[in-house]
């Protein structure tokens, strides 16, 4: 198949949706597609065989990690001579409404499935714009609306959007890669330099996070839970990654002198190591859709202390591959006792650290990568497939149903638990 992507965001940016996006490419470069890739300026002509063209773009100012990308005629050009035969709207909210006008007007016949990645309207609430999330949900439901096809990651995420009035939804969801992350991976001498001795890292128990280091991302929560804890004897809080927030937590922790190890961006081996060298992984965020880094951190033999909240509790068995936090109608203060009591528990409890480690291994053997991106690519024939029909019948309503479910037993994951 020819088709064509239009993305918000991609490479050199680091976040689940790039990682997505890599996977996609490289699984269409590997099944013999054509793909042409229209988003922001990355640097290169080409990735996984797909033709890159790129645009420049407005920092977001309250966010400058955003960029608003901006529709170029040459875009139109490409469009054009491509001659896709879908068109993959990946998180439509500027440039992919840019790219519905374009669409509509010069290829009205050729069919469009979007894919919804983040809960944008709950960050404006997170970020004090609660009066904008309304706003947000009309625009992303207006642009989602002109797809065939809206896929999303995980299951609560689809409720959740059908609760919003989303039509045509189907999962997609993400994949793992076993040989990569694996308690095997574990790494005394990493631990060791963690904590600064042999001695202090076979003592105390390391709690994880992995993920961008921003407020949106509940981060203080698993701050706030260690501040209560027992660091000075039993754990130590290790957190990976970067972000807007990175410069001022740690200069926080730094301040009131709070025993915190800061890596930074970590990728390939040296991120897998610092997954398997770790006993207990914390993911406080309640904006996700999906929650990459706990497939990941579970594929690595980790209990995960979580949120109950969309993304996460697709993945997060509460009390078989680790602990999940209702946090409806709990104060700030009662979340973080109630959070430290969960990272108590796992730090305490050999035995169930162990039988929830084991278990998270067998939840993360049913999410493969290849499964995943195939069932992108189904999305993509059935969507073509529907579109050609109709074509031949004029645009008229023929009295048959578009039939191009994706959400059958091929696309499903389960714990095996």
């Amino acid at each position: 198949m020819r088709i064509a992507i239009v993305t918000e965001n991609f490479l050199p940016k680091v976040d689940g949706v790039t990682n997505t996006l890599k996977k996609l490419l490289e699984h269409l470069q590997e099944t013999g597609h054509e793909v042409l890739l229209l988003g922001p300026e990355s640097g290169m002509m080409a990735f996984a065989g797909a033709e890159l063209v790129g645009t420049v773009g407005i920092p977001f100012l309250p966010y400058p990690e955003l960029k608003l990308n901006l529709w170029r005629p040459r875009f139109t050009r490409k469009l054009l001579e491509f001659d896709p035969q879908v068109i993959h709207l990946v998180e439509p909210v500027w440039l992919g409404a840019a790219a519905l006008a374009i669409c509509k007007f010069y290829l009205p016949n050729v069919p469009l499935v979007s894919s919804y990645h983040t809960n944008l309207a709950t960050y404006c609430t997170h970020f004090g714009w609660g009066f904008f999330s309304p706003l947000m949900w009309q625009w992303n439901r207006f642009c989602h609306s002109f797809c065939r096809r809206t896929v999303c990651p995980s299951r609560s995420t689809s409720q959740m959007l059908r609760h919003k009035g989303f039509d045509n939804l189907s999962l997609w969801p993400r994949g793992i890669d076993a040989g990569m992350f694996s308690p095997a991976k574990r790494s005394h001498a990493l631990r060791a330099r963690w904590l600064g001795s042999e001695a202090e890292a076979a003592k105390k128990k390391i709690i994880l996070y992995v993920g961008r280091i921003s407020f949106e991302k509940n981060i203080e929560l698993v701050l706030d839970a260690y501040r209560q804890m027992d660091y000075e004897n039993a754990c130590h809080l290790v957190i990976v990654g970067h972000g807007p927030a990175f410069d001022e937590i740690q200069s926080e922790c730094a301040r009131v002198n709070l025993p915190v190890t800061f890596t930074g961006y970590l990728r390939g081996i040296q991120l897998a190591s610092a997954y398997a060298s770790a006993d207990i992984f914390a993911f406080p965020s309640v904006t996700e859709t999906f929650g990459q880094v706990v497939l990941e951190a579970m594929a690595s033999g980790l209990p995960v202390a979580g949120i109950q909240a969309e993304g996460v509790c697709d993945l997060v068995i509460d009390q078989q591959t680790g602990l999940l936090l209702d946090i409806a109608g709990l104060s700030r203060g009662q979340q973080i006792e109630r959070y430290a009591a969960h990272l108590n528990m796992l730090v305490n409890s050999a035995e169930e650290r162990l039988r929830m480690s084991h278990c998270a291994r067998e939840t993360a053997k049913g999410y493969t990568w290849w499964e995943a991106m195939e069932c992108m690519v189904r999305t993509y024939k059935a969507a073509a497939t529907a579109a050609n029909t109709v074509n031949v019948e004029g645009d008229c309503d023929s009295g048959v149903e578009e039939d191009f479910e994706t959400e059958g037993e091929d696309c499903k994951t389960k714990s095996t638990c």
